[in-house]
């Protein structure tokens, strides 16, 4: 039998440094959550072969005091925790005092760091865990790391890693997560030299947006800031009109740390759910603040894993938060004929103001021939800075441009359609309206699907729903996962109108079903039914589970090439208006865009 034996240092450093540092980017989030930590207002984050051979994290923060340097690399030495009661309320957003040893273990690590109070900084160079140097320096207050040669004593690790463009581009993606999540401190990211983006730290998000994203993302976002006592949801949220086929556009901070969770996105896109397409995913950038007990951020090492205490609270108010902003917001698509050449306002001379510490160890530069921006050095003083992100944003967007959103007349009212001009229907689908100096275009299979699904809702909750009893019933089987989906939630679906009875083993007999599904081959309609619920396992929510059953049901709705009288249009209108949300069906489709006169006039050269 082989003999047990304790591990030494050098091997459990390794170990140890497997879970918190996995690549490049982990390296980069750990030293940029320290310098955010330290109050840092400027961030810059430089690499090269995608961070495998050279990592520079140069920041204005308050620094490490001299006597500390060293106690930073051992193992759990952190300043930010003092015992295992203080991580229900911790607010930092490093606290486990691994990311130093780890990133140390497994690299060669040289840090330059001085307090604003000392006069010189010092510099402290380890390799593999050894230490290699140490000696004071006169340095700008702030600190400097430089990490080399990542995994050079780990071969193994490093044999797995992507190629230093694929490294860069994880590094780039994450670098860009961390700067929405602080749009009040500057980030600079350079890669080989080229500076990728630069943020200016004054706050603004939406400039932010249009830095990172560009001018076509930045014009189609509106700002969420919605408050409870213990849950504020703040940032942006992007129009139906910039949707994607996956989640890559999906950003979300809990208490300003960039973090990964399936409940939050499940939630933000339940709260879209009205207004997009199926397979399409919403563009935002939230910060949720919420009380610390009720969340826990000590999952892993990554600290990229957190768990809620209250789910179903949490996910319900985030559904409501998302669903209630959009709902004040107009979303009739505009048709654009000319692409708009318009630069945001808010970009006016931001470019000459953004500021950042910059490295000062010249020679070092020179010998790995990253090229520097030919600007003036400037160190940053430390103005206070709100460490609460959302102060920062609520600021930024009390203006005009949000007041006139929220308070400018919406198209589809009942007092609007007083000035509606039914012009016609063109290829049996599309009925043109007119209004004011705009031209409608309606969907009438969209609108009549929107309009039956609301019923279809209403009548479950209020439950008169109207089903067919089955002369013969539907037998269908059932896998595992299936039938304790169905067994879960049956009262839902006896409210919807489907009486499912067990018919042993593995299957299960449908004797009713929803009036509208009577004829429609409804066993294939019941498994289209479970097929969703199984690819979005709800969170609680009675109202996610009925709504996904009512919105198979409005496949009975009228399609497109039916002939339809106004007066028949007329009355979708009325119907249509009565909704709360009238501008898309239950699958995310618009059901009426405009197109502006002044567009018009322009493709027929009456404006040039």
């Amino acid at each position: 039998m082989a003999k047990i034996q304790l591990l030494s240092e050098e091997t459990i450093d390794k170990i140890a440094a497997g879970e918190v540092i996995e690549r490049p980017a982990s390296v980069v989030k750990e030293l940029v959550e320290n310098a955010i930590d330290a109050n840092a207002t400027a961030i810059t984050i430089e690499i090269k072969d995608g961070g495998i051979s050279f990592i520079r994290i140069t920041d204005n923060g308050e620094g490490i005091e001299k006597e500390e340097v060293k106690n930073a690399f051992f193992r759990h030495a952190t300043s930010k925790l003092h015992d295992a009661e203080e991580i229900e309320n911790i607010g930092s957003l490093g606290f486990r005092g691994e990311a130093l040893s780890s990133i140390a273990a497994v690299a060669q690590v040289e840090m330059i760091t001085k307090t604003q109070e000392e006069l010189t900084g010092i510099r402290y160079l380890i390799e593999g865990a050894i230490e290699k140097e140490c000696n004071e320096v006169g340095v700008p207050s702030g600190t400097t790391v430089i990490v080399r040669n990542l995994f050079f004593n780990t071969p193994v690790r490093r044999k797995f890693l992507k190629t230093p463009q694929t490294e860069g581009g994880y590094i780039n993606e994450l670098c860009e997560h961390l700067a929405l999540s602080r749009p009040d401190i500057s980030f600079k990211f350079v890669n080989n030299g080229q500076v990728k983006f630069h943020t200016s730290g004054d706050g603004d998000l939406k400039a932010l947006v249009y830095r990172i994203f560009g001018k076509d993302i930045a014009k189609e976002v509106i700002l969420i800031d919605q408050h409870t006592k213990d849950i504020a949801v703040t940032g942006l949220l992007g129009l139906p009109s910039i949707t994607r086929a996956n989640r890559n556009f999906e950003n979300y901070f809990i208490n300003g740390r960039y973090i990964k969770s399936n409940l939050i996105a499940k939630a933000v896109e339940e709260g879209y759910k009205e207004y997009l397409m199926q397979h399409r995913f919403p563009f935002f950038i939230i910060n949720i603040d919420i009380t610390s007990n009720m969340v826990d951020v000590n999952v892993h090492p990554t600290k990229m894993d957190v768990r809620f205490t209250n789910q179903e609270y949490l996910y319900d108010y985030l559904v409501s938060a998302v669903n209630a902003t959009l709902k004040v917001h107009e979303m009739i698509p505009d048709v654009e004929l000319f692409e708009s050449k318009e630069v945001p306002q808010s970009q006016e001379g931001k470019q000459k103001s953004v500021k950042y510490p910059e490295p000062f160890e010249v020679e070092r530069i020179q010998k790995m021939q990253v090229k520097e921006e030919t600007e003036d050095y400037k160190v940053l003083s430390n103005p206070p800075v709100e460490s609460n992100v959302i102060k920062a944003q609520k600021v930024v967007y009390v203006n005009d441009h949000v007041q006139m959103n929220l308070f400018e007349d919406k198209i589809l009212t009942k007092d609007a359609m007083t000035d509606y001009q039914i012009l016609g229907q063109l290829f049996d689908t599309y009925w043109l309206i007119a209004y004011q100096d705009k031209l409608l275009i309606m969907d009438q299979h969209a609108a009549h699907e929107k309009v039956k699904y609301e019923r279809l809702v209403e009548k479950i909750k209020k439950k008169t729903i109207d089903t067919q009893n089955l002369a013969v019933p539907i037998i269908i089987s059932l896998s595992g996962r299936e039938q304790e989906l169905v067994y879960k939630y049956q009262e839902y679906f006896d409210k919807m109108g489907f009486t499912v009875e067990e018919f042993g083993g593995n299957e299960i007999a449908i004797r009713s079903v929803p009036l509208d599904l009577y004829g429609k081959n409804e066993k294939e309609m019941f498994l289209e039914i479970l097929d969703e619920l199984l690819e979005e396992m709800p969170c609680g929510t009675p109202e996610f589970i009925l709504e996904k059953i009512a919105s198979m049901a409005c496949k009975a709705a009228v399609k497109g090439n039916y002939s339809m009288t106004k007066e028949e249009v007329m009355k979708l209108l009325e119907e249509l208006m009565t909704l709360n949300n009238p501008y898309n069906c239950p699958h995310g489709r618009p059901t009426i865009i405009s197109m502006s006169k002044y567009e018009i006039e322009k493709k027929f050269k009456r404006i040039v």
